[in-house]
Parts: C-alpha cells; sequence; structure tokens
C-alpha cells in the first residue's frame, strides 16, 4: 500500500491512485483473481451489481486476512435500482454480498437521464453515507449537467466521478469540471478494453523510448493527470504489471505526444443515452 500514492476525496479520505477492476470476471473466478491482485500490492476493489461478483469479491477480501481499515472498496448501483427507496434496498443487497460492514466509495454507476431518477437516488446516497456504511459516495459516467443539477439540487458534492479515459478519449471539459469543483477523476478502460489502443504506433513509440509496455505508459499517462485508474484483467503476470508503474516517468513531450492521441472515441455507452 504504501507503493501506491493516494488522492484525497473533498471529505477528506484518502483513496488509493491505482486499484483493480473485476468488470466481466465470473463470480466464481473472482475470489482466485481477487486474491491474486490483494497478493500483488492492490489494496482498491472495484466491483458492481451488474458485474454480478460482489460475493465472489467479498469472499477473496475475507480470506485475504487483511485489516478492513487497509482496504478501500468500491461498489455500484445499477440502473434499474435508481430512486430512493429501491436505492437503499439495492445498497443493503450488496453490503450483504460483500459481506461487509460498509463500502469506502459507493457510484451511482450511470446517469441514466430519461429514468430522470439520479437526483432522489443522490438523497438515498446521503443518507448511507451519514449512517456511516458508505464512507465516501460519488458517481459514475455523469457528464457535466448531470454533476451540476445534483449539486444545485442536493447538499453534497460527488467525492469521485467515475468515467470512461484513456488517450483516445481524454474528456478534457469534464476533467476541468471537476477540478474546478473538488471531484476526484476516474479512468475505467483506462487501456481501452483492448481494443486497438495498445496497438496504437504514437503509445508504443512512447513505451519504447521508455523499455516498457504500451500498457504502461496508458496508466501512467493517467496516474500523471492525477486520475485515479482501474485496470482490470485475469491473467496475474499482467495484474502485476499493472502495478508497477512507478520506476518511471512521462517527460512533458510524452505528455504533449499522449494529449495529441484523443480522438474522442467511446468504447462504452454515451452516457446522455443510457437507460
Amino acid at each position: 500500500m504504501s507503493s501506491i500514492p493516494a488522492v484525497t476525496l473533498n471529505n477528506g479520505r484518502s483513496m488509493p491512485q491505482v486499484g483493480f477492476g473485476v468488470f466481466q470476471v465470473p463470480d466464481a473466478e473472482t475470489d482466485a483473481v481477487v486474491a491474486t491482485a490483494l497478493e500483488a500490492g492492490y489494496r482498491s476493489i472495484d466491483t458492481a451489481t451488474l458485474y454480478k461478483n460482489e460475493e465472489g469479491t467479498g469472499r477473496a477480501i475475507a480470506a485475504s486476512g487483511l485489516p478492513r481499515e487497509d482496504l478501500f472498496v468500491t461498489t455500484k448501483l445499477w440502473n434499474t435500482d435508481q430512486g430512493y427507496d429501491a436505492a437503499l434496498r439495492a445498497f443493503d443487497t450488496s453490503l450483504a454480498k460483500l459481506g461487509l460492514e460498509y463500502v469506502d466509495l459507493y457510484l451511482i454507476h450511470w446517469p441514466a437521464p430519461a429514468r430522470d431518477t439520479y437526483v432522489e437516488t443522490w438523497r438515498a446516497f446521503e443518507r448511507i453515507r451519514s449512517e456511516g456504511r458508505a464512507k465516501s459516495i460519488g458517481v459514475s459516467n455523469f457528464q457535466p449537467a448531470h454533476l451540476k443539477r445534483l449539486m444545485d439540487e442536493t447538499d453534497t458534492v460527488p467525492a469521485v466521478n467515475q468515467i470512461e479515459l484513456h488517450p483516445r478519449l481524454q474528456q478534457p471539459t469534464l476533467r476541468e469540471f471537476h477540478a474546478a469543483n473538488g471531484i476526484v477523476t476516474e479512468a475505467w478502460s483506462p487501456l481501452g478494453q483492448g481494443k486497438g489502443l495498445l496497438d496504437d504506433p504514437t503509445l508504443t513509440r512512447v513505451a519504447d523510448r521508455h523499455g516498457v509496455s504500451p500498457a504502461k505508459v496508458a496508466l501512467r499517462w493517467s496516474i500523471q493527470l492525477g486520475n485515479v485508474v482501474i485496470p482490470k484483467s485475469a491473467t496475474p503476470s499482467r495484474i502485476r504489471d499493472n502495478l508497477d508503474l512507478f520506476g518511471f516517468e512521462l517527460d512533458s513531450e510524452d505528455m504533449s505526444t499522449l494529449a495529441a492521441m484523443d480522438a474522442g472515441e467511446r468504447v462504452g455507452p454515451d452516457p446522455d443515452t443510457l437507460s
């Protein structure tokens, strides 16, 4: 844990800058995958109701023997559970599946604007946080307009917005909004979900210059921007490799080169239309 830098959230709590995501890991395999990540040194684990592996994540945490206070556990509310009462029920279910007394971060997974329930959902999140069952609360995939509405109509600024972010989708306007309002940017799919990003000649050229993998460059780029990253892999060697990011540094020329890769290309859904 000491080798992984932390960011400070707007409520004063700390969050590791590198975490481990379990998206698309089957529940039956999650125990072993999360155990490998914890053994490698990860202390932040990111799951969600949608992933259907909260139970496996919880089993791995329990089996690890690590003190609960050394871990940072995130889960997320799915769209069909939005609404005040439904969100409270869904959180109880997630907590039971994880086998935990609290989570460190609870996120609204998508704004789902067509449902128009994220504000009342957020009020349920405020209650969960006030009860100490989620130490911090945040959102995922929210656009500036969604964030502004939460801030205008409720009492709590989200601690985190977890968004798709990688060199081909850099979201500068959204990141600027976060910085201006004390919201931490957390990058999901920081490696572009294996859809060609790591073969990009610009990225490979920077990687060759430093004698590291393109994946390390993509992750290091995001870290140097101040983001939290949650790379996902089920391969033990890659799990360890994705954490080994602090033995080199990208210079200003590298950062400018990577900034020029932004093409606004999503690998995931559009937050304005997903419901």
